[in-house]
């Protein structure tokens, strides 16, 4: 008899869950989707219930458009390489990735995302430490249908000579953009001409806090067309991320020192 029971009580645990959004229209669960973030709906809403998994899993709407940031709850462990490698298997048709605060994310990562991504025409890499400046060349062929990118950084004088590079690639591998902000940029004159010249559908320039670009009567007439130009002193009451103030790299005999009044040792 204490058997018996005890099977009961068993196959009772073993009983599915109730799909309880089983009955609700896919149009209102997709409503309730996109109020969350993409963290929100990877880590938790695909594990309520059947319905919500499917929605989560299947429905391409959602994945059109894709913004990712550091997330509390997960900790520096979750927007990462492996999670750019999950959006390649379920989001053919991404047409839009930001990626903000996401320092576990590597250009060769990035780039194998881009070229997985045949639709994708909107871009940005904001405060992404660990993104290098190569992966603009290797992915040549797939950005040159970019239309919008975003990057953001932190405006640092390390004294290089070269500063344009990341600058003549964008203006090389993206002519068709129509929206370009380099906040805090290290580019030059030569490499926003370098830009300008090659990029003549573009309607909108950000280059707050890119220092090193003294805007004279050349680029400024290069920039005439341009529906809205945002200029390096400009204000930035409406930036969304943190501001730093600039900093300005400089070598002794021992050291590399900073403005900010760290050392860094060779």
């Amino acid at each position: 008899m204490p058997l018996r029971r005890r099977r009961r009580r068993s196959h009772a645990r073993r009983k599915p869950r109730r799909d309880w959004a089983g009955g609700l229209p896919m149009d209102v669960l997709l409503s309730i989707f996109h109020r969350l973030d993409h963290a929100d709906v990877l880590m938790s809403a695909g594990r309520v219930c059947r319905s919500w998994r499917r929605a989560a899993r299947d429905e391409p709407s959602l994945w059109r458009r894709i913004t990712m940031r550091w997330h509390e709850s997960a900790g520096d462990y979750f927007v990462d390489d492996g999670f750019l490698a999950y959006l390649d298997m379920e989001a053919p048709s991404l047409k839009s990735l930001r990626l903000i605060y996401c320092d576990l994310i590597t250009g060769e990562s990035l780039m194998a995302s881009i070229m997985a991504h045949p639709l994708l025409e909107e871009l940005e890499i904001s405060l992404c430490g660990n993104i290098n400046k190569d992966w603009v060349g290797y992915a040549r062929e797939e950005i040159s249908k970019m239309k919008h990118f975003r990057k953001n950084t932190h405006f640092v004088n390390c004294g290089e000579p070269a500063r344009d590079v990341e600058a003549e690639e964008l203006a090389t591998f993206m002519p068709d953009l129509r929206s370009l902000q380099l906040f805090g940029n290290v580019l030059t004159n030569e490499g926003l001409e370098a830009i300008l010249d090659s990029c003549p559908n573009l309607e909108y320039l950000d280059i707050r806090h890119c220092f090193n670009v003294d805007m004279n009567t050349t680029l400024l007439s290069k920039c005439a067309g341009l529906k809205t130009l945002r200029l390096p002193d400009d204000t930035t009451d409406d930036y969304e991320f943190e501001i730093h103030t600039p900093v300005l790299i400089y070598e002794s005999e021992d050291d590399v020192w900073s403005s900010d009044g760290w050392a860094y040792s060779d």
